[in-house]
Formats: C-alpha cells, sequence, structure tokens
C-alpha cells in the first residue's frame, strides 16, 4: 500500500470541538490512515494511502468544512 503525508496548517481551528470535527471527517474519508490535529499549532496530519485519495481531495473536504488553508505539503513514504 503506497503511503503518504499531507500537512496543513489551518487558518481558524478553535478548540476541541473542531479537533473532535477534523479528526471525524478526515478519519471517515476513504484511504486515510490516521489524522492528527494540533489546536494549538492549527496544524492537521493525515496519513493516507494515495492509491485511493489524493492530497486535493483531503483540501477539498477541509474547505468544504469551512477551514482555510494557509500552508500545505505533502511527504510520500518509500517502503
Amino acid at each position: 500500500m503506497p503511503k503518504e503525508s499531507a500537512y496543513f496548517i489551518l487558518n481558524n481551528v478553535n478548540g476541541n470541538r473542531d479537533v473532535k470535527e477534523l479528526k471525524r471527517e478526515m478519519d471517515a474519508f476513504p484511504g486515510v490512515i490516521s489524522v492528527s490535529v494540533n489546536a494549538e499549532k492549527n496544524s492537521l496530519a493525515v496519513d493516507y494511502d494515495n492509491t485511493g485519495v489524493k492530497q486535493e481531495q483531503l483540501a477539498k473536504r477541509l474547505e468544504k468544512l469551512g477551514y482555510e488553508i494557509k500552508a500545505d505539503k505533502t511527504e510520500e513514504h518509500i517502503m
């Protein structure tokens, strides 16, 4: 399974409610393996199977949820 990680800096993560929403919504996305949210740094990390989902799809989902992306980065894992 090819794996990548996407890292997002968001503009508006406010408290535990947003952290729970981000984890729930992104975990439910097909192909997502794990999700980590840091509200203090407004950051989100998503590990995913890149044969089933692309970073652009994750970004669109975040925007649809109402989050503004300030920066992003993708890292491919070679196994």
